[in-house]
């Protein structure tokens, strides 16, 4: 496993964003560490993709600062935040349907952190060992159209890999998948942060971020509500108020007085 040290990679500092009137994103500050899995959990419209895309440069910020090792990247687009050393997965997955596996991967080894030194031969070399290790090997020449949701899963992780990234966004790459899936997933994560990648991983499956997370962050209507080890961030009222409601959270406090 490498050394995570206390080096930073990524840091936001109060970042928003708005949608004409909308406040997807209010003020949010985020370090990620070198070799840190952090999870980033929420309920559904919580802005957690939002926080995904701007860090990614797919959508713009609307106030705040994003460092990528300590250089301003605010604003910088997808393409340049990708040669940095940056990679995302989508939510809802993108493939190119009528290529084939080996080229839809073939694309990012093309254009990612290390793309611009290799020839084809060598990214078509390097997506295939990609394939095989997301499990995708016996798809390799399939058409991207052709697969179920699982393989198309692990088809943008293999994508993003290609781009050789230093930090890997994974946005719900375990949405749609059943436990035993989910399990290989979570194997395949560690293995990844094991080679020396950051991972920050938006997730709704409760047991692969407790799983997988040294770290938790929670994101609720746009802010930022708790941050830290996954079973005490689990354990605070806030957090279960934010998923079960009020009601729900008001049974877990622990009681002040005695009963009557």
């Amino acid at each position: 496993m490498p050394d995570r040290g206390d080096a930073t990679l990524l840091a936001l500092r109060g970042v928003s964003k708005r949608f004409g009137g909308l406040a997807a994103l209010t003020d949010v500050d985020l370090a990620v560490r070198r070799g840190e899995i952090v999870g980033v959990i929420g309920p559904n419209g919580a802005g957690k993709t939002t926080l995904v895309s701007c860090i990614s440069g797919v959508l713009k910020s609307t106030a705040g600062r994003i460092e990528w090792k300590g250089r301003d990247i605010t604003g910088a687009p997808s393409h340049a935040i990708g040669r940095m050393g940056i990679a995302r997965t989508f939510q809802v997955v993108k493939p190119l349907k009528h290529l084939t596996v080996w080229d839809n991967v073939a694309v990012g080894a093309m254009f990612g952190a290390g793309g611009r030194g290799r020839s084809t031969t060598q990214a078509y070399a390097h997506a295939e060992a990609l394939i095989q290790r997301v499990g995708l090997g016996p798809r390799i020449v399939h058409r991207a159209a052709e697969l179920t949701i699982s393989d198309l899963k692990r088809l943008e992780l293999a994508r993003a890999l290609a781009m050789d990234p230093e930090l890997l966004l994974l946005d719900e790459v375990m949405a749609g998948l059943n436990a035993s899936e989910v399990e290989r997933a979570m194997e395949l994560i560690r293995s990844i942060r094991d080679g020396g990648v950051t991972l920050l991983v938006v997730e709704h499956v409760m047991k692969a971020i407790v799983g997988i997370s040294d770290r938790v962050v929670v994101v609720h209507h746009g802010r930022k509500i708790a941050d830290g080890a996954p079973r005490e961030v689990m354990d605070r009222p806030e957090v279960i108020e934010a998923y079960l409601g009020k009601r729900f959270a008001a049974r877990q406090l622990p009681r002040t007085e005695p009963p009557a």
